[in-house]
């Protein structure tokens, strides 16, 4: 029975994590000086230079380009979700291999399940995020073909349309950060798999791992000179 509760102690911890992380880089001060924040700008220069060129068959291959980014994510996601099917599937063939190894790491039938439920969970999350991104994406390239001409960018119909499409350029990109964090989640709860030991282990070093790339990463440093 003991070793339940430090399942549950490290499913609430790998919850938590998640939760904080995701609120801290969202929601606070501290948050508004990440990588994604920083990017964030420059989607407002992005729209606010397309105003200002005639020709904007460039901006339309970059759009596609993040569309296609994002549908490779959706279909992955998609692919993650029948692979864990697969494996609550064959829970039984999953525990005899365990049985098989030299340290003991059986879990019981039924908590193999929920952890094999857990992670097609996180799967369905990560397509969810990803299919809207796309969805968005399309939302955002209908806008860049409604943008004014050059000749009426000083007009105040132009201003709204340009916070208008960055607004929902930053949604976009927002909801895609998400999936993308989802899909890293996904590599600690993996660790349960093995323990839930490592279970703690693995999702702290996720969260080193992505608060390094957001603060503390040569991409980071670049964008903020």
């Amino acid at each position: 029975m003991r070793s339940y509760w430090v399942d549950i102690a490290a499913v609430a911890f790998f919850t938590l994590e998640w939760t904080v992380y995701a609120i801290t880089l969202e929601h606070t001060a501290y948050g508004r000086d990440s990588l994604s924040a920083r990017m964030h700008i420059y989607r407002e220069v992005w729209v606010r230079n397309l105003l200002n060129r005639e020709a904007r068959m460039v901006d339309m291959q970059i759009m596609a380009s993040l569309q296609n980014g994002t549908a490779f994510f959706a279909s992955t996601s998609l692919i993650a979700v029948g692979g864990a099917l697969a494996l609550l599937r064959s829970t039984n063939d999953a525990l005899a291999v365990l049985g098989a190894l030299p340290i003991d790491l059986t879990p019981s039938p039924a908590l193999w399940e929920v952890k094999c439920v857990g992670l097609v969970l996180i799967f369905i999350y990560t397509f969810f995020k990803f299919a809207w991104a796309y969805r968005l994406f399309n939302y955002v390239a209908i806008l860049f073909g409604a943008m004014p001409p050059a000749g009426q960018r000083d007009t105040p119909e132009a201003e709204a349309h340009v916070l208008r499409t960055t607004r929902l350029f930053e949604t976009a990109g927002r909801h895609f950060n998400r999936g993308q964090r989802g899909f890293f989640f996904a590599l600690g709860y993996l660790g349960w798999f093995v323990s839930p030991w490592v279970l703690f282990a693995t999702t702290a070093a996720v969260v080193i791992v992505i608060w390094r790339r957001q603060f503390a990463s040569n991409a980071w440093e670049a964008m903020g000179s």
